[in-house]
């Protein structure tokens, strides 16, 4: 393996190796002799200013020889951009994404470049989204999130675990988006046809637990019970349905297992919401948990604020 040894420092105000030289001559007891010239010792606030003086008259030197030689300029760049087309048919499935992310690029960051200044310096989203890994279901693209509106982690059939369950990139991403970025709003986002769900309703009970993915959906094992409960006698699709619907409240209680999460809804400045996405009917739900320590019926959770959209 090559070792990467550091280059050695260099004075940038020493002399390079083609500059003129000074013809030698006997050293001056009162004096310096530069370049055949005789002038008088300088101060060292004297000798720093003209230095910087030299360093900026050499720097608008290079500017105004790069101004006289725009064919110099125009054959660096054709070469770039010769570099690039090569480069383009190497890129295979990429450069469909180059050629999105640059028409990406035109109409948003090279139209608008102080938001994106502003959003550099801090981020301040309204929502907070768990949402499933699966391919077809991106939130930002089926909601139209934009740019610093929502903090997202996405996963295997969008699930929450409880507090009890240790740390995970999920609830990582909870704690920094509740007690840093102080959201307002979290939303877990289900949806149809889900793979994962589609595991979890049809593990055997005894099978190998040397699956990452049977370790990780049963997670959502208590709605996959309260299925078993409410819709055995329907079939295996319908069942999944019911399932996807009946986890997203299941995380939506986990969440409360979080103390800084349950705190923050008591106080009211934090509120959880659950969204159900159909994508092979395109429409999309929305309610929102109600929570209170005392309610009414003795229970503590109840639905409200339901919405159909399409």
């Amino acid at each position: 393996m090559a070792t990467i040894r550091p280059s050695p420092s260099r004075d940038p105000l020493r002399s390079s190796s083609n500059s003129l030289s000074c013809t030698s001559r006997a050293p001056l007891p009162s004096s310096l002799q530069i370049c055949g010239s005789l002038r008088k010792p300088l101060k060292s606030e004297d000798t720093h200013l003209r230095l910087l003086g030299s360093v900026k008259r050499r720097s608008i030197q290079i500017m105004e020889a790069s101004k006289e030689s725009p064919g110099l300029t125009r054959e660096h760049m054709d070469k770039l951009t010769k570099r690039s087309e090569e480069t383009d048919s190497d890129l295979g499935p990429f450069l469909d994404l180059k050629n999105r992310f640059l028409g990406y690029r035109r109409r948003t960051f090279l139209e608008d470049p102080v938001s994106y200044q502003k959003l550099a310096e801090a981020q301040e989203p309204k929502f907070m989204v768990v949402a499933c890994g699966d391919s077809r279901v991106c939130p930002s693209n089926i909601l139209g999130f934009q740019p610093g509106e929502a903090f997202m982690v996405r996963n295997v059939a969008n699930l929450v675990p409880p507090f009890a369950h240790g740390a995970s990139e999920t609830n990582a991403a909870l704690e920094f988006a509740v007690n840093t970025l102080k959201v307002p709003n979290i939303l877990v986002i289900g949806h149809s046809c889900c793979g994962g769900i589609q595991a979890l309703m049809s593990m055997k009970e005894e099978a190998d637990s040397r699956s990452f993915i049977r370790d990780w959906v049963f997670v959502g094992k208590s709605a996959r019970l309260s299925t078993k409960a409410a819709a055995g006698n329907l079939s295996f699709e319908q069942q999944c349905k019911h399932c996807e619907k009946e986890s997203i409240n299941g995380s939506l209680l986990n969440l409360l297992t979080y103390p800084w999460i349950e705190k923050r809804v008591n106080e009211g400045t934090l509120s959880i919401h659950g969204g159900y996405y159909d994508f092979v009917n395109c429409t999309f739900e929305k309610w929102t948990l109600d929570y209170k320590e005392k309610m009414e019926g003795g229970s503590k959770y109840a639905i409200k604020d339901r919405s159909f959209w399409g």
